[in-house]
């Protein structure tokens, strides 16, 4: 791996961004001095546009990019168009996600198999062509990834090994590559209409009680996970790689 003397880096991509952590990620990025392109479905493009202009506050460059992280076509325009607009790519936060909270007996294969496409499919199609780009463009960089209910924690876990895999794969261009594993964060992701239901009817309460957690387990809010992916792009964390990093107040499932 190279000395971080040798890494800058300056454009970043954030899928999953119009809302929660991915929201939250490119808002500390661009405060770090990063231009910034934000990824979501079409569903949230009007969110997307309100967060580049946020962006834009902070002086940096900002591009929305509504893509089906699922789907590769919609993958390889979306960092074919980042790098033309803003220059290159340097940093791939592959954050989208979704997920269903119910037990697995309640869960249809339907469900499964479009959790898996976004999380796992999607996190690979954003890994493969942001380290394809990386590669030509010879300066480094750095891929991070984003690994409850059945369906997403079991999706989650492929994404560890992905994770680890690509890192050997990328090690001798100077490419790091790492996730973040968050605990209970208070996102929409987290909020049910079966909240009140469980422990103190709060939010998060539902997805809780469905993990085996008491209602007064810690959680957090998405600027946690920010601070997380801060570090993890800047030039002195090049020996951090193929690790997935929990941040979840001591809650591990690894």
């Amino acid at each position: 791996m190279a000395p971080p003397e040798s890494y800058s880096p300056r454009i970043a991509l954030i899928t999953g961004a119009g809302r929660g952590i991915g929201r939250a990620i490119a808002l500390r990025l661009a405060a770090d001095g990063l231009d910034v392109a934000v990824n979501d479905l079409s569903s949230n493009a009007v969110a997307l546009t309100e967060l580049v202009n946020e962006l834009r506050e902070y002086g940096r460059r900002a591009i929305s990019l509504v893509a089906d992280v699922s789907v590769e076509e919609e993958v390889k325009t979306m960092v074919e168009k980042a790098v033309e607009e803003l220059g290159g790519l340097d940093i791939m936060v592959a954050n989208a996600g979704i997920a269903h909270v119910s037990a697995l007996i309640d869960t249809s294969v339907e469900v499964w198999e479009r959790i898996m496409a976004v999380n796992v499919r999607g996190t690979m199609l954003c890994y493969k062509y942001a380290a394809a780009y990386m590669i030509r463009q010879k300066r480094g960089g750095r891929i991070i990834g984003a690994p409850m209910a059945s369906a997403y924690c079991a999706s989650k876990f492929a994404v560890r090994g992905l994770t680890q895999s690509l890192a050997c794969e990328l090690a001798s261009h100077n490419i790091t590559v790492n996730a973040y594993s968050p605990g209970l964060i208070l996102t929409d992701m987290t909020r049910s209409s079966r909240d009140a239901e469980f422990g103190e009817g709060k939010h998060g309460d539902a997805t809780k009680a469905i993990l085996g957690l008491p209602s007064n387990t810690r959680d957090a809010g998405p600027e946690v996970i920010a601070s997380i992916v801060s570090y993890l792009v800047k030039p002195e964390s090049y020996f951090i790689t193929g690790q997935a990093i929990s941040v979840d107040a001591g809650l591990h499932m690894s």
